[in-house]
């Protein structure tokens, strides 16, 4: 099922740009209660949305009993702030709609990829309770995750950035502010939901270094974390079929999930 994020037109959209608007797609699960749920976020380098990691992670969720959506969220020639408004809109959409869905509300996630995961970590840590006097009632709702999953993160913006996510989602030349917002090991606070993070010690394309700064920045403030690093594979791996090793992630995240989103020991 396609769900338009926005009723009306989007922020900032332009059609010129692209014609398919900012939309979720839903893969529900039957349950007499409400269940948790989890938010898909494909990465791309804020280019475009890897389809390897949207249907058959959600997939994956619902064969461990998570209702699950994919986001498809403005990338290039969007800019920020767009794609994280999208983000932003995704979680507050689920909650305001959850007793339509058979969602629980107060268990929501959100699992990123890559420039997915960036944003992911974007909406984790910059999040708001709502604007209560806003005319649209989605708009009045929380968007804080309850929970993040970080699959080889974009997350600094500095040193260890991967330049193409950089450029895409700031232009070539960006406001050294922002750029500092958006590193996500410089704005963590103790209010950031908990996280799982992995990544390959030999990532090639976003170095590793992303998830080990984000680790010591959760470490520093006293948010739960989990972190797993994997000693070999290429960038994008998804669910990592092909490389038995890292395929582990799985589980170690099936676990994860069942104890955050279920209070599961």
């Amino acid at each position: 099922m396609q769900i338009d994020l926005w009723e009306s037109m989007p922020p900032g959209y332009n059609p010129a740009f692209s014609p398919e608007k900012p939309a979720l797609t839903f893969y529900p699960v039957e349950s007499s209660q409400p269940v948790p749920t989890v938010i898909v976020c494909p990465g791309g380098g804020y280019n475009h949305r890897a389809e390897h990691e949207g249907e058959p992670v959600a997939r994956w969720l619902n064969q461990l009993g998570f209702s699950a959506f994919v986001l498809h969220y403005r990338v290039a020639p969007y800019r920020y702030p767009y794609p994280i408004m999208d983000g932003q809109r995704a979680v507050r959409l689920v909650r305001y709609r959850a007793a339509d869905w058979n969602l629980d509300p107060e268990r929501i996630g959100l699992l990123g990829f890559s420039a997915g995961g960036h944003l992911a970590a974007m909406v984790g840590i910059h999040f708001d309770s709502g604007e209560q006097t806003a005319v649209d009632p989605v708009e009045r709702v929380s968007s804080r995750p309850d929970a993040l999953v970080l699959c080889y993160p974009v997350i600094s913006f500095g040193a260890f950035a991967h330049r193409g996510s950089v450029s895409n989602l700031l232009g070539a030349d960006p406001d050294p502010a922002l750029v500092d917002k958006l590193s996500g090991e410089k704005n963590v606070s103790p209010q950031t939901p908990p996280v799982f993070l992995w990544h390959t010690a030999d990532d090639d394309k976003v170095p590793v270094e992303n998830t080990l700064q984000l680790a010591a920045a959760l470490r520093a403030q006293r948010v739960p974390y989990a972190a797993h690093i994997f000693s070999s594979g290429r960038h994008g791996l998804g669910l990592a079929a092909e490389n038995p090793e890292v395929a582990v992630w799985k589980e170690l995240c099936a676990r994860w999930l069942r104890k955050q989103l279920r209070g599961e020991l």
